[in-house]
């Protein structure tokens, strides 16, 4: 095989990626992965900093995963949901319902994210219209949202630097401020501030609560907005108002789920229950694309009927309940139980909140937000002011090319530089990982 990197840049269209820059510079091409690291095509080393893309959970190459996919493949690799069922698929929704929060009691399929969130957008829809609310047609969401590419899924996201050229396509929503404590859209002080953002998600919802099917946020945290963490309370409180004003409220638990908060799901944070969540990412252990949406047993009632009703949820997906994809994530389940991955991931959240501390004693550094084991360190040109570096700079992406060299694999969102290791990571991984970040800021911002 002739050099990879010339055969990549002559065939593949990358996502998320100007492909002009892609071609113009070095790349890096990986082989291979094991544990917390992976490694390219010329034999270095990389500690796997963003989990491949928030994914990975107990590490690269396991053992048990392999084992599992490679008994289900000896039995079949797929079978549709279209008119049949499969075992895995069948196995991994009854512990999905057993692990998820209260009240969710039916399991959805589909392949991704995205899709995962165009169900619940198409459910919350379908179900208001059948039981009466034909106005009930639009949605609430935060400003900075993500929650995928689809077109439903953008149509309810927030993030203009990805979408704004869609806009045409897209559907019209209701937009809330997001709590972006430090850069305050409505000017307060967190301090003191009462939790103001909730006040304007009820004037919204008092007003137009006939128009809205549902409100769909992404708990704790912002994810791709640059990891926006929610205020204590916030979350409690978008529950109270849903039920408060007949709103379902769709979560996405997509990044934030399977341990990432460091609960499996990060609605438990604040011990609430939605009435669709939807989760991906994770739930393979990052081996194979999956996702669920989950639903209460009121949600999936209102469905029921003769034929002659049409009442029937007509989405699904070829791929929906994959049986490799079900084992896979049947046997991440067991994996979390076996090596108590939740009780010990405790001590690493907490190591990681006090190592992160010496960050602030470099100038560029504004805000670090953490939750769990996710974190987003947020750089600026003056860090007294929150002056933000100009995007021509792309701070962001030169610190991540510098933690290369000494490496590591972060991922920038503009100049918030990404941790979000492997669950599964050691302590002396964890102080590697944090030293590389910490000495490639330093040396791209000074």
């Amino acid at each position: 095989m002739r050099d990879p990197q010339s055969i990549d840049k002559q065939y593949l269209w990358h996502p998320f990626t100007q492909m002009q820059d892609w071609i113009e510079n070095e790349q890096l091409v990986i082989e291979k992965g094991k544990g917390t690291y992976l490694y390219d095509t010329k034999g270095k080393r990389y500690l796997d900093g963003i989990s491949s893309l928030w994914v990975t959970v107990h590490g690269h190459h396991r053992k048990e995963l392999n084992q599992a996919i490679t008994k289900q493949l000896n039995k079949i690799a797929h079978t549709t949901l279209l008119g049949l069922a499969n075992l895995p698929s069948i196995e991994l929704a009854e512990k999905l319902i057993k692990i998820a929060p209260p009240g969710l009691k039916k399991v959805f399929y589909s392949d991704n994210g995205s899709t995962a969130v165009e169900v619940a957008l198409k459910i919350a829809f379908q179900y208001q219209q059948l039981k009466g609310y034909k106005g009930k047609q639009s949605f609430l969401t935060l400003v900075n949202a993500y929650h995928g590419d689809t077109i439903g899924s953008v149509s309810v996201g927030g993030m203009d630097l990805f979408h704004k050229i869609f806009k045409p396509l897209l559907f019209n929503t209701f937009k809330n401020p997001a709590p972006y404590c430090y850069r305050c859209p409505l000017g307060l002080d967190r301090k003191n501030c009462k939790l103001a953002c909730i006040n304007c998600v009820e004037r919204i919802l008092k007003k137009h609560n006939s128009e809205i099917a549902a409100m769909i946020v992404e708990p704790m945290i912002q994810a791709a907005a640059g990891m926006l963490t929610m205020p204590k309370g916030y979350l409690r409180s978008i529950r109270q108002l849903c039920t408060k004003y007949n709103v379902l409220l769709i979560c996405d638990e997509v990044a934030t789920g399977f341990g990432r908060t460091g609960k499996m799901f990060a609605c438990e944070q604040e011990a609430i229950s939605p009435d669709l969540m939807c989760v991906a990412k994770g739930i393979t252990g990052g081996y194979l694309p999956l996702a669920a949406t989950l639903t209460t047993q009121n949600i999936f009632d209102a469905f029921l009927g003769e034929s002659r009703e049409q009442k029937t949820f007509f989405h699904g997906h070829t791929y929906t309940g994959n049986p490799l994809a079900c084992a896979a994530a049947i046997a991440n389940l067991a994996l979390f139980k076996k090596e108590k991955t939740l009780n010990n991931l405790k001590f690493k959240i907490n190591l990681l909140k006090k190592e992160l501390k010496s960050f602030y004693h470099l100038k560029s550094v504004g805000e670090i937000r953490q939750c769990g084991f996710m974190v987003g360190i947020e750089l600026v040109k003056d860090n007294k002011t929150g002056e933000e570096f100009p995007n021509a700079e792309r701070i962001g992406h030169r610190v991540i090319l510098e933690a290369r060299k000494r490496g590591a694999i972060l991922r920038p969102l503009g100049d918030v530089i990404v941790l979000l290791p492997p669950l599964s990571i050691n302590q002396k991984q964890l102080k590697e990982l944090l030293s590389v970040t910490y000495e490639s800021i330093k040396t791209v911002t000074s």
